[in-house]
This record gives C-alpha cells, structure tokens and sequence, in this order.
C-alpha cells in the first residue's frame, strides 16, 4: 500500500527556519501574534505612564498594582474551558480574524479611557484584553502543527518564542515612554496607539491562508466549570504531554518570579534609575529569543526534549550566580545602563541575566514542540486551553510566593533568587525522574553532538509526517539507533540485537526510548515472537519502526544479506518501508573496524564526519528483503 499523504505533504519545504517568514503558510500568523504581545504591553505600560503623568497619589498606584494582574489574569480561569472548544471548532484563520477585530473593539474603548482619564474605564479594557488573549491562546499555538512539517515545528516554535519576547520588551518600552515624551497629546497618542496596532494586526490576520478546524462536529459546552476541569485532564492524559505541560508552566513561574523582582532588583541591588529596569529586562528578553533561535540549530530540525534538561540546569546556574554576583545593596544610586556597566561586577549580572533567557528558550520551546507533535489534532486547542489555565495558576502562585517570602520571611529580593534556582533544580530532577525520555533524549543528544559531525539528506522529504512506517538501516556501529534518533524528527522504536540492548549507560537509553529487544530463533525463540508482536503492535498503532536487517553489526565494513524477517513484519503489516543508510560510521568509533579496547580511544575517529540518507518509500506489499538490501547498498554507495 503506498504511503498516505498527509496534509503536511503539500506544504512547501523550508530548509531554515527564518525560511519561514518568506511563506505566506507563516509569516502573517507570526506578524500577527507579534503585534498582539506589542499591543498588550503598550496598553498596560501605557496605564501606569498615564497614573505617572497624573501624579496619581499612593493609594491610586497601590490599587492599580494590585489590581491589574487579577484583572487581565481573572479571564483565563473563566474562559480557558469554552475557549479551548471554540478554537476546535472554528477554522482557525477565521478566529484569528475574529479575535483581533475584537481587540479593534476593545482599544477603542481603551482610548475613551486615556481620553478621560478614567481608570475603571482603563481596568474594564484590560479585563476585555484578558478574555481576547484567552481566546487567541489555544489557537495561538494549535495552528502551528497545521502549517509546519514536523521538523519544522522546532524552528517555528522558536520564532513565535522570540517574537513573543521581543515584543513584549518593544511594548514595554513604547508603552512607557508615550506619557514622557507626547506632553499634554499624551492621552490622545496612547489612544490612536493602541488602536493603529490593533487595526494593523486586524489587516494583516486577513492575509492568513485557511487552516481548517481541529474538530468541526464538536458540540460546545458553556457551563465552563466542567470544561475547564476536562481541559486539565486532556492536558494530562499523555504521561510525556502533561509532564511538558508541567514544564511550560513551571517556566511561567520563573519567568513570574524574576521579572517581578527586577524593578526592586535593578533600583536596589543594582543602584539604577527607572531606565535600568528596561536594561535588564532587555538582556534577560534579548536571551529567551536567543535561546528559541538556536533550538533548531541544536536539534538538527526535530523535536530534541533532550535540550530540555540543559535548560532546565543552566536556568539554575545563571539564578544561582546572580545571587551570588550581587548579594547586598548596591554601592552606588541613580545609575543608568552606561553606569552601571562601568562598575565593577556589572559584566557578570549581564551574562546571568542573558544566560537566564537563553536557557529558558532552551528549556520552554521544545517542550511547545513537543506537546504540538504528540496531542492528537482534534484535541489541541483544548490541550493548550488546559495549559493556560494551568499557567494561570502558576503565575499567581508564583506572585504569592515571592510576597510571601519577602513579607513574612524577611527575605532579600538575592535569597528569593537563590531560593528559585534550588526550587528549580529539584522541580527539573522530579520532572525528569517521572518521565526519563527527557533525561535520555539529553544523554543520546550528548553523545551524538560530542563524538559525531551529523550531515542528514532526504529525511525531511521522505520519512512520512504521520501513519506508520518500516524504517531499514545498514548496521555498522553499537551508536547506529542513537545516530538515527537525532536524524529522524518523529519518535522511532528500534528493534535491536538484545545484547546491544544490555550494553551498560546505552541499555538505560535504550530501554526509555522503549527499543525493542530481539534474539535469533535458536537462541531465544520466546523473545523472537515478542519482539515481532510488538513491531506488529506498534505499527497498528501509526508509529515509526526501526530494524536493522542484517541482524548483527558488520564484521568488515560491507552490508550483510538482509535476514527473512523483514519480510514476516511486512507479511503481518504491509507498511510503507523507507530504505536508508549510514555512511561514515565505519571510520568512527564503536564500530568493529578496531580491537574492543581500540574502540574506546578517541583519535582520528573522534568527531567523525557522518551522514544519514533517505530515500521515498516503498511499498510494503510488494518489498522483498533482497530488493530493499539492494537499495540501501545503492544509497550507501562505496562509503562505509
């Protein structure tokens, strides 16, 4: 039977992902989501620059402070449940375009209120803001597994992140400075402001190609009590899902916990005046978007949870030495950015801070990639409405929390950051603990990237994006299932020779990666069969398998005969088989080309130039062993 086609098959192919923003399938989706983070922030910085502008009394900053948060957060907890529905429901294009004529309407309330002057009429606008981005939410992200191929979700996540970032930062700074520099206009300017922005996003959500509805026959239930409380449960249905869920909401909770002690931080600790809070903020902004930026780079186009963990421990590293890199108050006051960096120790808060944001990109984007590629479709949005209910109430936990320790436990705003990266080691070694995929995918990224210069070719365009499929390989080192793990963007399941199963640190990531064991029929006929019901099982189950027909590593670099099994798994489920090959790993280490001890030096073989080749699928029915042996000799040429 030939391999389905999914509807990611006549997406066009971006090699890069800043490719994307040529497309049209993306680029107005990512305009759109930019200038909604801009539009929210200019808005509510704006708020308090009019609060400024006014020379309002304490108590009026006070009851704005305490109440704004609530106000734009408040929706979520009332309207993640019905959001979450109607995002399966509707296309998607037509909700963006949906919500953000609804932002039109919501910034024109917002200019009456700076026109007036009012500030019920301001909060009123906020809490509509908060039941807009409630609804762009779930779709926000469900849309991006509709138009990305899945080695581009990655790179695709990694952009949002950074624009996302990037325009909060802009907004913040805009917002601030429209009551300083526009004069008695002021209220005029933030009104036309906020409603241009919302009139351009409007435009551009037009220019979005159609993306159809996850679930179209879904029946929406308004009671939002039960919806929500389904939501939280879809979100946790898939043990790796809801631990990335966790993660995601986690990551909300640092970031909560930080920049909301950065205006204290920056005024007390860093002796600065009011522009070095933006200072600092920027550097831990300008890092998240760094680090979303080169998840692609560093996970060679898949979904790489084992990025997740090195985010997870270098977000500990970097709060840990900013503690340590400034403990008590600063030596002097009134700094600027330019001041500050000329005292002494300023440079090693700047690489905390843009170390802090670099690692979280590490550690938020894939695991975005992640809930994206493994929710099925029709659930998504309704997984990421749970998400955002969850996030919600991280960020108010996290607020509290941060009070508390500084209210009732007398702490610094230093020790509230020593406390946050203990409390964020631990958090990531639970994560891990529940589910060791992360910690697995991280180890078998570090051996990849560390002994191997990995090339890929024709896996994008032939491994199939969804359904199942037989993968073959040529089988030239004991590091051969590792190596094509790295090079396939979808999860795979390697049938392998148990002995290499039980080789010790590899059968830790061997069995997390659930590979399945396999012995010949005269040495252990019982795990034969095991083996082959589980290839069975799991491809029924629309998965990608792994073998390696040879049955053994090579002895002298050549591709053995290809051994009848192939063939039984292709007689019980007549799959699509993708015949591939490894080329240079017979010149790199841990193949037999060296004694047992000469396999564990590190010379000429270390960092070895390898490279995976794909070919298009054939057909399952139809393949026999010694046709499929033959093309993967052809692909692997003269090239062990």
């Amino acid at each position: 039977m030939p391999p389905a086609a999914g509807p990611e098959a006549a997406l066009p192919v971006a090699h890069s992902q800043f490719g994307l923003l040529k497309q049209r399938r993306f680029l107005p989706f990512f305009n759109v989501q930019a200038i909604n983070a801009l539009n929210d922030n200019v808005f509510r910085q704006a708020i308090i620059g009019m609060l400024f502008w006014l020379q309002a009394s304490d108590e009026q900053m006070a009851l704005y402070a305490s109440l704004a948060p609530a106000v734009f957060i408040l929706p979520y907890f009332l309207f993640s449940g019905i959001a979450g529905q109607v995002a399966e429901k509707l296309e998607k294009h037509r909700l963006i375009r949906i919500t953000t004529a609804m932002e039109i309407a919501i910034m024109l309330v917002a200019a009456l209120g700076f026109m007036a002057q009012s500030l019920p009429l301001l909060l009123v606008a906020l809490f509509c803001t908060g039941v807009q981005s409630t609804l762009f939410g779930p779709v926000k992200y469900s849309i991006l597994p509709s138009v990305l191929r899945p080695e581009e979700l990655t790179g695709g996540n990694g952009l949002v992140e950074m624009g996302t970032s990037m325009s909060i930062l802009i907004g913040m700074i805009v917002g601030g400075l429209l009551f300083k520099l526009a004069g008695d206009q002021a209220p005029w300017v933030a009104g036309a402001a906020v409603v241009s922005l919302a009139v351009l996003g409007n435009l551009i959500a037009r220019l979005i190609p159609r993306v159809d509805a996850g679930a179209p026959d879904l029946k929406i239930n308004w009671n939002p009590v039960p919806e929500s409380i389904r939501m939280l449960k879809l979100a946790r249905k898939q043990l790796a899902v809801r631990n990335a869920v966790l993660g995601v909401s986690w990551f909300w909770f640092v970031g909560t916990v930080l920049t909301s002690q950065l205006p204290a931080y920056a005024r007390v600790h860093l002796g600065g005046d009011e522009t070095l809070y933006i200072f600092a903020l920027a550097l831990f902004s300008i890092g998240v978007g760094a680090g979303s930026l080169l998840c692609e780079k560093l996970s060679a186009r898949t979904v790489e949870i084992g990025l997740v963990p090195l985010g997870a421990f270098g977000m500990s590293a970097c709060i840990l030495d900013l503690y340590f890199a400034r403990t008590g108050v600063a030596p002097a006051s009134g700094l600027d950015a330019l001041g500050f960096l000329r005292e002494a120790g300023s440079w090693r808060i700047v690489a905390d801070l843009l170390g802090i944001g670099l690692f979280a990109g590490f550690f938020v984007v894939p695991l975005f990639a992640l809930i994206q590629s493994r929710s099925p479709k029709h659930e998504l949005s309704r997984v990421i409405a749970g998400l955002n209910i969850q996030n919600s109430g991280f960020i108010v936990l996290a607020a509290m929390s941060a009070l508390a320790a500084q209210q009732l436990l007398g702490w610094s705003i230093p020790q509230v950051f020593l406390a946050l990266a203990i409390l964020n080691a631990l958090v990531a070694i639970y994560i891990f603990t529940i589910v060791p995929e992360f910690l697995m995918r991280f180890l078998s990224w570090l051996l990849v990237r560390a002994l191997y210069r990995l090339r890929i070719r024709g896996i994008e365009e032939h491994v199939p994006d969804e359904g199942p499929a037989l993968l073959v390989c040529n089988h030239v080192s004991y590091m051969d299932a590792l190596i094509l793990a790295a090079a396939i963007p979808r999860p795979v399941r390697f049938v392998m020779y148990h002995r290499i199963f039980r080789i010790p640190v590899l059968r830790w990531i061997f069995r997390t990666a659930r590979a399945i064991p396999i012995a010949g029929a005269k040495e252990d006929p019982a795990l034969m069969q095991r083996a082959f019901d589980e290839v069975d099982r799991t491809l029924a189950e629309g998965e990608l398998v792994a073998i390696f027909p040879e049955g053994r590593l090579t002895g002298d670099g050549e591709i053995a005969p290809f051994k009848p099994g192939l063939e039984r798994i292709l007689e019980r489920r007549p799959v699509p088989v993708v015949p591939m090959a490894l080329k240079g790993m017979w010149a790199s280490m841990w193949s037999r080309n060296d004694s047992r001890m000469g396999r564990m030096r590190v010379p000429r073989r270390f960092r070895a130039h390898v490279e995976v080749v794909a070919e298009a699928p054939r057909d399952g029915g139809t393949a026999t062993a010694a046709q499929l042996e033959a093309r993967v000799r052809a692909l692997r040429g003269g090239e062990a």
